[in-house]
């Protein structure tokens, strides 16, 4: 087969390869949320609010409290079997929804995924730069989901067009930049007040993380723009796949390499 043969006319082969992909990933990210329970401490972060109250001396200011301590072992096992049971779905009981999407160049399964568990892993990063704000937090998780929910509205919007309508991803990166912009402020902010505060392992996570949540960007734009071997949707369906376990296997090693029993915690 031609690998810029369309999804619609892909044989049967070619999804039942897929299927096994599907399998094989929710195999490969169960067993590292597994892992993750079973490997990491006991370490917690405060999820905190901040509301308008009495200083003590005849003022106002912001009072925190600490709603509850986060454990970042489950938090990131969560994420982990978020992916996981997409990928069982597709290859199991949603088969056939997810091949009859496909060759209509659509994954409805994968934006709704997505919209989770990339947004939990946001969650996570802001929670290492030190936002425990549970109001910001929100934000971030929102703001993200609504990129991935963008992406969705990218395909549906673009079904049978002879010309690529590119406002829903022009929405969803500037809905995608926002938490982002957040991230770099407290990052950076906490860089020049005490740089000793950062552990070096966060450095890593947001580099590498911010260049893994772009490439997926990247990947939208070679499949529209029909570049190459992305002119086949299918070859765009594998590249989010291997992306996604990419993203989300560096984030869960890297934070329990830094914090969660790993030889850097």
């Amino acid at each position: 087969m031609s690998e810029n043969v369309s999804a619609a006319s892909a044989s049967e082969d070619v999804f039942l390869n897929l299927r096994k992909w599907n399998l094989g990933l929710g195999v490969l990210h169960f067993l590292q949320g597994i892992a993750m329970l079973l490997l990491s401490n006991d370490f917690k972060l405060p999820i905190t609010t901040n509301f308008l109250g009495e200083d003590g001396m005849g003022g106002f200011g912001t009072n925190t409290e600490v709603l509850f301590n986060l454990p970042i072992g489950a938090a990131i096992s969560a994420f982990l079997f978020m992916s996981a049971i997409a990928h069982f779905s597709m290859a199991g009981p949603l088969y056939g929804f997810y091949v009859a999407k496909l060759k209509e160049k659509i994954n409805y399964i994968r934006w709704i995924e997505y919209s989770f568990s990339s947004s939990w892993m946001l969650v996570i990063i802001a929670l290492l730069c030190g936002i425990f704000d549970i109001g910001t937090l929100i934000l971030i998780f929102g703001a993200c989901a609504i990129m991935n929910l963008c992406g969705m509205l990218m395909e549906m919007r673009n079904q049978g067009r002879s010309e690529v309508d590119w406002m829903p991803y022009w929405v969803g990166c500037l809905a995608g930049i926002l938490p982002w912009i957040v991230l770099f402020i407290y990052f950076f902010g906490a860089i020049l007040s005490v740089s000793e505060s950062i552990p070096t392992f966060v450095y890593f996570i947001i580099i590498s993380l911010f260049v893994a949540f772009n490439v997926f960007a990247v990947i939208m734009v070679l499949q529209y723009k029909q570049i190459g071997k992305w002119e086949d949707y299918l070859v765009g369906e594998r590249s989010y796949m291997v992306m996604s376990l990419i993203a989300k296997t560096i984030l869960a090693w890297q934070v329990w390499s830094g914090t969660l029993g790993g030889p850097g915690s």
